[in-house]
Parts: C-alpha cells; structure tokens; sequence
C-alpha cells in the first residue's frame, strides 16, 4: 500500500515515516498541497495525510482539487481543535481529523482503519454474488461496488458508500446518528452527530436532485434517518 505523506514541518513527515515504513506501507512524501497533487498524479496513492496549513497550497484546497476525480481515503492533521475546523475539513472530503499533537499509533490505527474500508470498497468479495439493492432510481451493486441514480453512476468515497450501503440495504428502517457511526467507524459515538451530519450532506447532494428536499434520504427528526422505500 502507498501512502502520501504531506506536512510543510518535515520533522513529523520524517517521524510519520518511521511509524508507517515500520507497518510494511511504502510512504511518499511531500511539503505542500501542490506537490502532494503532484505526487498523486505520477502514482498509485491508496491513502493522502495531509496538514491543513501549509506555504504554497493548503490541505483544504489541495483535498477540494483532488475530490473533483479521485476517492482516496483522506486523513486531515491540523493544530486546530475546534469543531469548527473538523466540520470545515470534513466539507471538503476528508475521511477522519487527527489533532495536533498525535500520538502517532493512534495514526497508524486510524491509517490501517481507512485502508480496510478502501480494500473492501474496491475488492470483490469471493462468497458474495450479485448483491444489488435498490430503492426507486437509487441502486447498490455491492458486487463492484457502484451506485447509480436513475442510471446514471455517482461517485462515493468509501465512508459516504458504506453509509449509503446500510441505509439501502435496510430501506424503511430508521438509524439514529449514534448507530450509523458505531456501524461505519466501528467506534464508540461520542460527539458523532457532526461528523454523521457532514456525510449525509454530502451523500444528498450526490443522489438527490434536490437536496433540500430529498426523494431517497429521509431524515426523521429527533430519531435519525431512513432511505424511503419505493416501489
């Protein structure tokens, strides 16, 4: 697996390196958003860590460039700690936050985390066949892992598709905010509710033609969400 590292404070380039050459991955690095977009371009790149501040092109404009044709998981470090700039970075596509200072097994925690979601996304499962779940125009082929709205195909990062995955394959059933986490991150849900918000977003403006007013992806207040059943 080849993983980018991009941070313009070298020293914890160089210490992230150590963690994840240890782990058996191939690292790359680079020192701003620019070059990281380079490096993206001239190879096969399963996962991004990218700094938020950094001279030349920042972590946020270089993840908004590189979402416009690529799914890689993305993870964003930053010194900040507010919601606000966790909610910001999770805008723009990233995948998980980590705040500075990190202890850096908890990185590679994280890291390997995101790499089994991408695997999975992109692998066919042996003892799987032809599972495909659909509601109305909205159809799952978990078999190679495509959606399609009205036939047309929709481009999911591998946390929007597997959100998306359990809404569908469970249409009508209501998931509350702290249940979609403990199934898609696998983690306790504490302060989840962002973080879940942000996906669903993301999801609506990728299969509703409207998302205000959504055709598949029901909120149900108070409770949670449901993809509505159709005929």
């Amino acid at each position: 697996m080849n993983i980018l590292i991009c941070d313009d404070d070298k020293e914890i380039v160089e210490a992230v390196d150590i963690y994840l050459s240890q782990e058996g991955y191939h690292v790359y690095k680079a020192y701003d958003g620019q070059e990281a977009l380079d490096v993206i371009a001239a190879n096969e790149i399963q996962l991004l860590i990218i700094d938020v501040m950094m001279p030349r092109m920042d972590g946020i404009h270089a993840v908004l460039e590189l979402r416009k044709n690529s799914s890689i998981p993305v993870i964003f470090l930053s010194a900040k700690t507010e919601d606000s700039d966790k909610i910001l970075g999770l805008n723009v596509g990233a995948d998980d936050y980590l705040s500075k200072p990190f202890n850096p097994l908890e990185l590679v925690a994280r890291v390997k985390s995101q790499l089994r979601r991408y695997t999975k996304l992109g692998t066919i499962a042996e003892e799987e066949s032809s599972n495909v779940y659909s509601a109305g125009g909205l159809c799952i082929n978990d078999d190679d892992k495509s959606v399609e709205v009205d036939g047309e195909k929709v481009r999911l990062t591998p946390i929007e598709y597997n959100i998306l995955l359990l809404l569908v394959k469970n249409a009508g059933k209501v998931f509350s905010i702290d249940q979609i986490y403990q199934s898609i991150w696998n983690e306790d849900a504490i302060g989840a509710d962002n973080t879940v918000a942000v996906h669903i977003r993301h999801i609506r403006e990728k299969i509703e033609i409207n998302p205000k007013e959504p055709r598949y992806l029901k909120v149900v207040w108070g409770v949670g969400y449901k993809i509505e059943k159709q005929n």
